[in-house]
């Protein structure tokens, strides 16, 4: 997976894709590729908070060797665009129009999803990133964002957003550069929105491969002989808990369980764990 060009995390909310994402970047960058995280909504905190910053910035800021990490600002992301297409001057001269791109990237139909993955997208073309793993919108939204290329080269047929929409698709379905990775949890819920969305993906070509990763996978006791008292009263309750995760990991065509982590004290504790337990699982 680490030898891709581009990999997008999703999941339902709560399963921990922000994590997951940061690790994944981390792993890469311990391995020598040099990687940009980066948040493609909200304020990128979730992102951030498990790389260890208090906040991500629209320009990329390092925060380990080889590992640099941005929040798309979709006003930004469309100034951009327009100065890099058009050739325009720097972005300050643009300040007194920024609320107006603001509106404009947020509500005009497919322009906030196609500015978003514009910049992602852009930040692959451009070669600079050996790996650009990005924090995406949860499994509930990542249909509309994954096809905004097509969306936009339905509605324009011809120009440079017509070209920006064919480079654009030909990254996501290049099975050899882009991956999409669904996060999990072995449970009810978050186990039907991801079969959901793999439906929806095998009738809805926007992207050239997929994995799943379930998170929180807890470990089978390695023994019955556990005692009494406490201690056995929490074996009966762990066995209950794993047994009733095989039961949704049954139905998921998982490619990495990653662990269940005990006594993680921060975020960005989470992410090193993950990260390491990564690194033990794929060698």
């Amino acid at each position: 997976m680490l030898e891709k060009r581009f990999i997008v995390v999703s999941g339902k909310g709560g399963v921990g894709k922000s994590a997951v994402a940061a690790a994944i970047a981390k792993s890469a960058a311990r391995a020598g590729r040099n990687t940009l995280a980066l948040s493609m909504v909200g304020n990128g905190m979730g992102l951030g908070a498990h790389l260890g910053l208090t906040a991500l910035d629209f320009k990329p800021q390092p925060t380990e060797p080889n590992l640099h990490a941005l929040s798309i600002e979709r006003s930004k992301a469309l100034v951009e665009y327009i100065q890099i297409q058009v050739g325009l001057p720097s972005y300050a001269t643009f300040t007194p129009a920024i609320r107006a791109f603001d509106v404009l990237a947020s509500t005009a139909p497919a322009i906030r999803e196609i500015v978003t993955m514009g910049k992602v997208l852009w930040e692959v073309k451009t070669g600079h990133w050996d790996l650009v793993v990005a924090d995406g919108p949860p499994t509930g939204q990542i249909g509309s964002f994954l096809g905004a290329a097509t969306t936009m080269a339905n509605i324009v047929s011809s120009g440079r957003v017509a070209d920006q929409s064919k480079w654009m698709r030909e990254i996501q379905m290049d099975t050899a550069l882009t991956e999409l990775v669904l996060v999990s949890v072995p449970e009810e819920l978050p186990t039907s929105e991801t079969i959901e969305t793999l439906e929806w993906l095998d009738t809805h070509p926007v992207v050239g491969s997929r994995s799943i990763f379930a998170n929180r996978v807890l470990p089978l006791l390695e023994t019955d002989a556990v005692g009494s008292g406490v201690a056995a009263d929490a074996a009966s309750l762990h066995r209950s808990l794993t047994t009733e995760q095989a039961i949704w990991l049954e139905r998921l065509p998982t490619h990495l369980d990653l662990p269940f982590l005990f006594g993680a004290e921060s975020a960005s504790a989470v992410a090193d764990r993950l990260a390491d337990a990564m690194a033990a699982l794929v060698s």
